[in-house]
């Protein structure tokens, strides 16, 4: 069912950009901020080399509870192609990484679907996914935005999705080989966040030879990566647009996530369905749940909204794994630009400095990053001197409207594009 295509445009304020100043180096963030997530893996050694598996120990090894079926890839199932491969979904080992804490990657892999315009023949846009999502957006996910004639034009874009550090969907994480036991590292991977998820990003797009983006736009946990690729590369990106996402994480958010954690923890299989449907909860809105489950049961007689929920717990039993599960949100709950940066503002002169745009995009209705949040975050980008613009969707959708509310989705990237 469509949705109102109208759409609240609350406010645009403009700032003149900042006075160019020093950005810090783009490459590898500095460890120690985060010092203690490197207890989890293995750290950067004094001699310099490109790292195998031979040199990587874990600390705790840990109890893998990745399911065999899940797809498991090892390097030897790795595509590695020359160049992009247009319209499916391919993997690029990307050789040793090093996270933020000092944890060592041995061999990256990186799963991505390139669509539309050759690299190096026209403008690029990176699209990222949210927690449980694919390198499949044109394909799957966002298929209604991306193709010929559609708001992302593959005949006028590039359209590049990558498959996030720490999924199970092709790019390294839980379920990848573990080079010390050959298993799945499970419960061993170390710990990421999402500005090791954004230097991965642009790993992937240095390998690819994209240099540069007309635009990087995500929802949710994809917004705060798109944030994070903009800032590790100032010069690099025209416009960002972090949808139903803001410059830190909330702390509403970082509970639901720590009950959720506990549920895996402490319940394996059965805490991640669990979890999934204390998620579904906030994922929605109150208005979507009274529409479609006020006064409605279940040939049993149960609530037709309890098995609603528990629908969608199995079906992200049936896709996913626990450990992925842990490792992804883990990383959510790091997110804060601000960090190490001198605060958001701080942050975002890096971006007002190169005269990169940004759009952050509210939902009405959204419990999780609520528009009071998205615009604070507006408000920052327009004292740091960026040219900001807060746009808010009109919906009973709650925080997934960004994955079904196609005409104002269409109507926003369109604005963003000019």
């Amino acid at each position: 069912m469509k949705s109102d295509p109208a759409i609240r445009w609350i406010s645009e304020v403009r700032g003149r950009p900042a006075p160019s100043e020093p950005v810090a180096d783009p490459g590898i963030a500095r460890a120690g901020s985060l010092a203690g997530l490197g207890a989890l893996g293995i750290h950067e050694p004094k001699a310099s080399g490109r790292g195998t598996g031979s040199g990587f120990v874990p600390a705790d090894p840990g109890v893998s509870t990745a399911r065999a079926d899940f797809g498991f890839r090892s390097l030897n199932d790795v595509d590695n192609p020359s160049d992009p491969q247009t319209g499916r979904i391919v993997s690029r080992w990307l050789g040793r990484f090093v996270l933020e804490s000092g944890a060592i990657l041995p061999d990256l892999v990186a799963a991505y679907r390139h669509d539309g315009v050759p690299i190096g023949e026209g403008r690029q846009i990176l699209v990222v996914h949210a927690l449980t999502g694919s390198a499949d957006a044109a394909g799957d996910w966002w298929a209604p935005l991306i193709g010929p004639g559609q708001v992302l034009d593959t005949d006028k874009f590039g359209i590049i999705c990558m498959n996030l550090l720490g999924s199970r969907y092709g790019t390294s994480g839980p379920i990848s080989r573990n080079p010390v036991t050959g298993k799945p590292y499970g419960r061993a991977f170390p710990r990421v966040t999402v500005r090791d998820q954004a230097r991965a990003q642009w790993r992937l797009l240095d390998a690819l030879g994209i240099g540069k983006l007309a635009l990087a736009v995500g929802g949710s946990l994809g917004g705060m990566v798109a944030l994070e690729v903009a800032l590790e590369r100032p010069g690099e990106i025209s416009r960002v647009v972090p949808i139903a996402a803001t410059t830190r994480i909330g702390q509403l958010a970082v509970a639901w996530d720590a009950i959720q954690l506990e549920m895996v923890d402490k319940l394996g299989p059965e805490g991640l369905d669990l979890a999934r449907q204390l998620a579904m909860t906030t994922y929605r809105s109150e208005v979507d749940f009274e529409q479609r489950f006020a006064g409605r049961t279940e040939a049993d007689g149960s609530p037709s909204v309890v098995s609603y929920l528990r629908h969608q717990g199995r079906k992200l039993l049936d896709r996913f794994d626990e450990d992925t599960y842990r490792t992804l949100v883990r990383a959510m709950d790091t997110h804060d630009i601000g960090r190490d940066r001198g605060g958001a503002v701080a942050a975002l002169r890096r971006l007002a400095a190169y005269g990169t745009r940004l759009t952050g995009v509210g939902v009405e209705g959204d419990i999780l990053y609520g528009t009071t949040q998205v615009r604070e975050m507006v408000k920052a980008a327009t004292a740091a001197g960026m040219d900001a613009a807060y746009r808010e969707i009109r919906s009973t959708k709650g925080h997934d409207a960004f994955l079904v509310e196609w005409d104002q989705l269409a109507t926003l990237l369109a604005e963003a594009l000019k």
